[in-house]
C-alpha cells in the first residue's frame, strides 16, 4: 500500500517561491543594467565633488587637519547615502510590475504572494551591496583608510544591511501606491536628501540653530555617527541603540505598509 507524501511546509514553499523571484529580479537587473549604473554613479560623483571640489574649505571649517582627514569624515557618510539611492531602483521595478500587470499574473499563480514582494527586496539588497563595494573601493583609492578590526567591519556592514532592509521595504511600499513609473522614481528621493541634512557634509554644529536641531534628531545622523566610530574608532555614545531602533522602525513600516498596499491592490 503507497504511503500518502506529507505537503511540505507552507514557509518551505514561500522560501522557493521567493527564492524564483530573486532569480527572476537579479536577471531583469544584469539584461537592464542602466538604472543600476545611474544609482552607482551618483554616490561616487558626490564623493569625488566634496573631496576635491569643496574638500579644501569644508574640511578647514569643520575643524578638519587635511584633506585626508576630510575624506575619513565624509565617506562613512557616503555609504550611509549610497544605501538611499540604491533603493529607487525597487520602486520603479515594483511599479513597473504593477502597471504592466505582471503582478496580476502573479496573484494568478499558485506561488507564495508574499515571495513577490521579498523577491524585489532581496534582489535589491544585493545590488544594494555591490554599490557599497564600489563606492568603498572608491574611497579606499582616494584615501579613505579606516582602523577598523574584522568584526567591527562586521558590525558596520549588518547596520548599512538592516538600513537597506528597511528602506528597501518603504521603497517596494512607495513603488506599489505610485501611479506611474516615472513618480515611482520620485517618491524615494526625499529619503536621498535626509543624509545632506545630518552630519554627512559638515557638523550639525554649523548649522542654524532650526536645522540643527533638525540634524540632530533625524535618522541619518546616528546612523552616520555609528557608522564613524565602527570604521575610524570615533566615539559612538547611545548612537547604536538609536541607529538600531530607526532600522527597525523603518523596517515595520515599510513592511507593514508594502503588505497593506499589495494586499488593497489584489481588491482593486
Amino acid at each position: 500500500m503507497a504511503t500518502a507524501t506529507a505537503p511540505a511546509p507552507a514557509r518551505s514553499y514561500a522560501f522557493r517561491d521567493s527564492m524564483t523571484m530573486l532569480r527572476r529580479n537579479l536577471t531583469r537587473m544584469r539584461r537592464y543594467p542602466s538604472m543600476t549604473v545611474q544609482i552607482v554613479t551618483l554616490p561616487v560623483l558626490l564623493l569625488l565633488l566634496f573631496v576635491y571640489v569643496f574638500g579644501g574649505a569644508i574640511g578647514e571649517g569643520i575643524g578638519a587637519g587635511d584633506r585626508g582627514d576630510y575624506v575619513n569624515f565624509l565617506v562613512p557618510g557616503i555609504i550611509v547615502m549610497a544605501v538611499t539611492y540604491g533603493t529607487i531602483p525597487i520602486a520603479v521595478s515594483v511599479c513597473s510590475d504593477m502597471t504592466e500587470g505582471i503582478i496580476n499574473r502573479f496573484r494568478t499563480m499558485a506561488i507564495s504572494r508574499s515571495s513577490v514582494l521579498t523577491g524585489h527586496v532581496l534582489g535589491n539588497m544585493v545590488q544594494i551591496v555591490c554599490i557599497l563595494a564600489l563606492v568603498t573601493g572608491v574611497a579606499y583609492a582616494i584615501g579613505f583608510r579606516p582602523n577598523a578590526t574584522a568584526v567591527e567591519w562586521a558590525a558596520a556592514m549588518g547596520l548599512l544591511l538592516l538600513l537597506a532592509f528597511g528602506l528597501s521595504w518603504l521603497s517596494a511600499a512607495m513603488g506599489l501606491r505610485a501611479k506611474t513609473v516615472e513618480s515611482a522614481s520620485n517618491a524615494p528621493m526625499p529619503l536621498t536628501y535626509l543624509p545632506f541634512l545630518g552630519n554627512t557634509i559638515v557638523t550639525p554644529e554649523s548649522m542654524p540653530t532650526g536645522l540643527r536641531w533638525f540634524a540632530e534628531y533625524q535618522p541619518f545622523t546616528p546612523i552616520n555617527e555609528t557608522l564613524r566610530g565602527l570604521l575610524l574608532g570615533t566615539g559612538i555614545g547611545n548612537s547604536a541603540w538609536i541607529s538600531l531602533a530607526w532600522c527597525v522602525g523603518l523596517a515595520l513600516v515599510g513592511y507593514l505598509w508594502a503588505r497593506s498596499a499589495f494586499r488593497k491592490g489584489a481588491e482593486r
